[in-house]
Formats: structure tokens, sequence, C-alpha cells
């Protein structure tokens, strides 16, 4: 069952203090986002409401009783947003703080995926070096350009 428009503006009226966040429909659910920040999700017919969490966050999680998002009941993964206690949610003021920190999570991850991100890059591309023979093209224009050549090989003199 799909989240209902209400709930989806009630969920922002909690959120206003926090700033310019914006809603996404996506996969049945909402997305929530600050700036370009995804840090949230609504999700299911009893709108449950989820927020990005990291080490920093997680325990006020813990302590509330809450627990990770599950996509897929059958299996056993999870998701790095957990369920945001409905006394929480209740309060503009709480849930402020609980979704400042959960933007805090969202922006530490990104920072350490863009990190990550030149490493797995310059593997890749070693990879890829390692891979081509020494007089393999790199592109297929480049692969046009030394067909081209090969066919400008003057023909050989009569004589």
């Amino acid at each position: 069952m799909a989240v209902t428009r209400e709930w989806e503006a009630f969920v922002l009226e909690q959120l206003a203090a926090l700033g310019r966040v914006r809603s996404r429909r996506m996969f049945g659910g909402v997305g929530l986002y600050l700036d370009e920040t995804f840090f949230g999700l609504i999700v299911g017919g009893a709108g449950d409401v989820y927020l990005k969490v990291d080490d920093d966050n997680r325990a006020a999680y813990e302590a509330a009783g809450s627990g990770p998002f599950r996509p897929f009941t059958d299996k056993p993964y999870a998701m790095s947003f957990w369920r945001v206690p409905p006394e929480v949610l209740d309060d503009p003021d709480e849930m402020t703080d609980w979704a400042r920190a959960a933007v805090g999570a969202a922006r530490r991850t990104a920072a350490a995926k863009k990190k990550s991100a030149p490493a797995k890059a310059s593997r890749a591309a070693a990879a890829a070096t390692r891979e081509r023979s020494p007089g393999a093209t790199k592109t297929p224009r480049q692969a046009r350009s030394a067909t081209r050549r090969t066919r400008r090989t003057p023909a050989p003199k009569r004589g």
C-alpha cells in the first residue's frame, strides 16, 4: 500500500524547522531530501518513517528499540535507515533533532564514498591497462583512426 499524501504532508510539516525538506515518490514510498542529501524514507501503508543512521546516531535508535528498514522481508538484508519511534515523530522539535543527525549521517556516508571512489577508479584503470595489449587502441574513435591510417599505406612501386 502506498504512502498517502496526507501522511507525507504531515511528516514534511514535522520537519519544517530543518529547512527546505522536499519529498520524492519512489518505489511505492517517499524519499526525504534536504538540499540534495537523501536522508529519510516513508514506506508502507502504515507510513513508517526511517532516517539515515551511522555509528554517530545509531545508539539513539537502539535505545528506543527501533530497527533497520528491511525492504525484503524474506531476506536478511537491512538498509542503513532505521525506523523513527512514534513519540519522536509526534514531537516536531525532537523529530528535527533526529532528522538533523540523519542528514549528518548521510553526508558523512557520501563523503566517505567520495574518498574511496578515486582509489577504486584508479584500480579499475590499472586493471584495464594491464588487460590491453601494447598495440591496442583505447576508444572506438581511435580504432577507426588506426584503420584509416592502415588504408592509406602507399602501394608498393612497380618497377
